[in-house]
């Protein structure tokens, strides 16, 4: 079937070929078909058995569905059609069987998409011109130059450090600055303000890829994705708080594979238990940002995180952004903060509530609407710095041993002291 080869040329192969149950379902799948260009009476009586028994003594279509109605052990009946399919071949599976365990063991084994009864024209329609394209625009292109691709993951060490802030507005600057293509990715699927930032509806494009992971293609991408200006494209949801989120994560992955070949920059707004649920987020991703906070609980988490980095996603270069930083305020300063985490920080993003209000009311991004502020300007070195380490242009400065506890790395009894006897400085 389809997911373990490459898709095939078709040849003198049959373009398409069916084996439903029952009459209902035939009766929306035919028409269908004739407006695809193809055979009507290439749509067969009968299911999964049937199609077994005809593929065993003839040539596999390019693309076949099969219904699953009467399948007791649908999976072991899948494995058997496996068997008699040629490589290369799409193949649909149709049933009446709503559970979420058996789609997503159904896409495992191989299928390219899992239509649930009863049908619809215009389900089965998307779903036979999603099947096309695996044909028609095959992912694998192995005589071409591979694109190169940056992507960077924002991912906030506390709740409210401003690591959103920092992530659309790194996006925009990859879109305008640097002219990038760029694809913004809101992985706060219940509370995300990507979308609210840019002053944009979120849609439900997140959403539907969560749920039918294996119509992510171009084509879903390009119509489910919301323009925010000519080179920036944002992918973000605001999915109802009594849905529980229901994924695996191959969604994710299958969402920034896309990315890889549409944009030339991906950023991913990262929520902490997103990185710790899918660490597989993370096995493409060049650069990973960290916007912390000069506090005690923000130091610890930064450390924990720099080592859950080196150990999970050695190949991501890591990039520590005090944000919200103001003078004489800090809970811990600078230096103390630095000895901590055993790094430098490479970039302080000055605090700036009135530039934050402007933002906000314009419907703009921070780095938009505040060009002129110094807040800005060191997110804009923030972008430079995530591109640079991305190309290897700049070595980045890699944490120390991550070894040892974290009383042996920063005496919180001190730092209380000191902060209670003498106001810190930046």
């Amino acid at each position: 079937m389809n997911a373990p080869w490459k898709p095939a040329a078709q040849g003198n192969r049959d373009p398409f070929a069916a084996y439903i149950c029952d009459e209902a379902a035939l009766d929306v799948l035919r028409p269908v078909v004739i407006e695809m260009g193809w055979q009507p009476e290439k749509c067969n009586k009968g299911g999964l058995r049937n199609a077994v028994q005809s593929l065993s003594i003839s040539a596999s279509p390019a693309i076949l569905m099969v219904d699953l109605s009467e399948s007791g052990d649908p999976l072991n009946d899948i494995n058997g059609l496996a068997e008699v399919c040629e490589p290369g071949t799409v193949v649909i599976a149709v049933g009446q069987v709503n559970d979420v365990r058996l789609y997503r063991d159904l896409l495992g084994s191989g299928i390219h998409d899992y239509l649930l009864k009863p049908l619809s024209a215009s389900q089965v329609r998307d779903s036979l011109t999603q099947a096309q394209t695996v044909f028609a625009a095959p992912r694998s292109n192995d005589g071409e130059t591979i694109k190169r691709h940056v992507s960077t993951a924002v991912v906030g060490t506390r709740g409210g450090v401003g690591a959103s802030t920092l992530a659309t507005s790194l996006a925009w600057l990859f879109s305008t600055d640097h002219r990038a293509p760029t694809a913004l990715l809101d992985l706060d699927v219940h509370f995300g303000t990507g979308a609210l930032s840019l002053d944009l509806e979120p849609g439900r494009g997140l959403t539907d890829a969560i749920d039918n992971p294996s119509r992510i293609d171009g084509l879903f991408i390009e119509r489910a994705m919301i323009r925010a200006n000519d080179n920036l494209a944002l992918l973000s949801a605001e999915a109802p708080i009594n849905v529980p989120l229901m994924t695996d994560g191959s969604a994710f992955m299958q969402l920034q594979e896309e990315f890889r070949q549409a944009f030339e920059i991906t950023v991913i707004d990262m929520p902490r238990n997103m990185l710790i649920n899918f660490p597989q987020l993370l096995s493409d991703v060049n650069v990973v940002t960290l916007v912390t906070e000069m506090t005690l609980a923000s130091a610890r988490d930064t450390i924990r995180l720099l080592a859950w980095l080196k150990s999970n996603a050695p190949q991501a270069t890591p990039l520590v952004v005090a944000n919200k930083v103001q003078a004489g305020t800090l809970e811990i300063s600078r230096a103390d903060f630095e000895a901590s985490i055993e790094r430098k920080i490479d970039y302080l993003v000055p605090f700036d509530q009135k530039a934050a209000t402007t933002a906000a009311k314009l419907g703009q991004t921070f780095a938009e609407a505040n060009r002129a502020t110094k807040s800005a300007a060191a997110m804009r070195d923030v972008a430079k710095a995530v591109l640079g380490a991305s190309e290897d242009d700049i070595e980045a400065e890699r944490p120390a041993s991550a070894g040892g506890s974290l009383l042996g790395k920063l005496d919180l009894k001190a730092l209380l002291a000191k902060k209670s006897k003498t106001p810190q400085a930046a």
